[in-house]
């Protein structure tokens, strides 16, 4: 069967242009987004028992949030909380 009329384009948008090259490592995004946050955030490395990180991630996902921002929660918390006894 052949179809009556001409084709219409199923979109009038314009096209993203493609992008060559080697897409970039995941170090370098990394460092790009510690870059960007540099002025408001800073990094930090802790080791902690796998109970307590488990623990940190069940509290994470109850709340919808990710791990870090639970972890800026909890010392908020826990300044307030020592704010009060004085």
């Amino acid at each position: 069967m052949s179809q009556a009329g001409s084709a219409v384009t199923s979109s009038s948008k314009e096209k993203r242009q493609y992008r060559k090259g080697s897409p970039v490592p995941a170090r370098e995004r990394q460092q790009a987004s510690l870059a960007r946050r540099s002025s408001t955030h800073k990094a930090f490395h802790a080791v902690i028992h796998s109970s307590l990180k488990e623990q940190l991630a069940l509290l994470a996902d109850e709340e919808g949030i990710t791990q870090a921002q639970m972890i800026e929660k909890l010392i908020e918390l826990e300044v307030k909380r020592r704010e009060s006894e004085l």
